[in-house]
């Protein structure tokens, strides 16, 4: 008899892992309250990327002089986004892509309920509909995939009009005139490039000392995208936070005040500041997914703020019960190709396999206006831990394709140790950063040394040849560097 595995979610950690499950010969179920594909799919990733890329389209249409191109009609007017347009184009792209993973459940012959799970007791799970039916699984495997929704303080409640959370934003009808972003994080400044781009005005506050202050993230690379926000006329203030706001005329007042992470604010820190606004987003982080689905009943431990608790093996304290996602929170890493990797693993060992996890190669990518993306240690990283490194950066300005296609700013770094040359860390932004830094993931990933990476043949004109160029500055031989 086939092992059963009941997967609580069908995001990509939830749906990759039911394929995965299935290909594998386990009779699969897989059970979603809402749409396939979860966040990412519905509210995150894909949603973000079709309206970041309608933004890029304008901006470069507001540039079509440059590149030797007359826009026929009222120069004054110029191009304007039609949101009706771009939504209906979002949903049929969802929906494409929401058609691909049930196409790949039938193919798999993998069992998709459509309701809320809730697990009533080991090896059983209660599935009800949106009709109020029920439906009884049980189980020989559980894994729980039940992602994050936008967090929500009471100081700045969401109310889906003028003060709106991160889902919110993605069904705009109308791009607002101006809006303050709360929250210079990952979501914050993607959301700030891409209303920009669609002609908001736009500010952006953030409590921490620089915009994008990730671990993961080269501070240069911060500094960097400020600028380039600062000439496409985004405002942002960095160790502030919201303090308050206030709703008159169908507008908002919004206090800003000295972040509480300052240990010395000065009295210029002190003095409040007031932007009027349309919109405020609210992008400060995600809550868990983990409340009122039973984990209670069979003991499956979280910690004090609902995040589930698992291994590197994807197991939780409970046997035979595996978590993999967003649901994991912050111990882990909260990105859609991790999830998707847990749930590989999670499955390979919920039939008896051993394989582990690794988060230290892992590739983040961020889609601003320009791109960052990095993977493995940054230059404060590897100093805490104790290896001597080097760090060498070369300017996309230098590169052929970055002056054809018009698109300079930026830079990549490789960071190696000073010994071997190996490279233990890459940090791109810049054109295409998201896509350039797959080739810098392999060679952390593989051990490679930056004289390898130097004397591989890259191919001309391209923007790949960021990374020739950094490497050979990096084995003192730079051409263009």
């Amino acid at each position: 008899m086939a092992t059963r595995i009941t997967i609580i979610g069908a995001g990509p950690g939830g749906y990759v892992a039911a394929v995965s499950a299935a290909r594998l010969g386990a009779e699969v179920t897989v059970i979603e309250q809402e749409n396939v594909g979860g966040v990412c799919l519905n509210w995150g990733c894909i949603p973000s990327k079709i309206m970041i890329t309608t933004a890029s389209l304008l901006e470069n249409f507001h540039k079509a002089d440059t590149f030797g191109v007359d826009l026929p009609g009222d120069s004054n007017a110029g191009p304007r986004v039609n949101m009706a347009k771009l939504m209906a184009r979002k949903e049929a792209v969802i929906g494409a892509q929401a058609k691909g993973i049930h196409d790949l459940f039938q193919h798999h012959k993998v069992r998709h309920l459509a309701g809320s799970a809730f697990i009533k007791e080991p090896g059983k799970v209660r599935v009800r509909s949106a009709e109020g039916e029920e439906t009884e699984v049980e189980w020989d495997r559980l894994i729980i995939a039940t992602g994050t929704q936008p967090l929500q303080i009471p100081s700045l409640p969401f109310d889906g009009e003028s003060v709106l959370s991160s889902n919110h934003a993605l069904c705009l009808e109308s791009v607002p005139e101006s809006i303050l972003i709360v929250g210079g994080g990952v979501i914050g400044c993607e959301f700030a490039c891409m209303l920009s781009g669609l002609g908001a005005k736009v500010t952006v506050v953030e409590a921490l000392p620089r915009l994008l202050p990730l671990p993961s993230v080269d501070e240069e690379c911060s500094k960097t995208l400020g600028r380039e926000m600062k000439k496409k006329k985004i405002g942002f203030m960095v160790n502030k936070t919201v303090t308050g706001f206030e709703k008159a005329d169908g507008r908002l007042k919004v206090s800003v005040g000295p972040s509480p992470f300052l240990e010395a604010p000065t009295e210029r820190d002190k003095k409040p500041v007031t932007r009027e606004v349309e919109k405020m987003l609210v992008c400060i982080g995600r809550k868990p997914n983990s409340g009122n689905i039973g984990l209670e009943n069979i003991g499956v431990q979280t910690d004090e703020r609902g995040w589930i608790i698992a291994d590197n093996r994807m197991r939780t304290n409970v046997e035979n019960v595996f978590a993999i996602g967003d649901i994991l929170g912050p111990a882990k890493i909260m990105l859609a190709h991790v999830a998707s990797t847990e749930g590989e693993i999670a499955v390979e060992n919920a039939l008896g396999g051993d394989r582990q996890m690794d988060y230290t190669v892992v590739p983040g990518g961020i889609f601003t206006s320009p791109e960052v993306a990095d993977v493995g240690l940054t230059e404060a990283r590897a100093a805490a831990a104790g290896i001597s490194v080097r760090a060498d950066t070369v300017l996309f300005r230098t590169l052929g394709k970055a002056q054809v296609i018009g698109d300079i700013a930026g830079q990549a770094k490789i960071i190696s140790e000073a010994d071997s040359g190996r490279v233990v860390g890459v940090h791109i932004i810049g054109p295409h950063a998201t896509d350039l830094i797959a080739e810098g993931t392999l060679a952390v990933k593989m051990g490679v040394t930056v004289t390898e990476l130097a004397h591989t043949i890259h191919a001309h004109p391209t923007l790949a040849e960021v990374m020739l160029e950094t490497a050979l500055k990096a084995i003192d031989r730079p051409i263009h560097g």
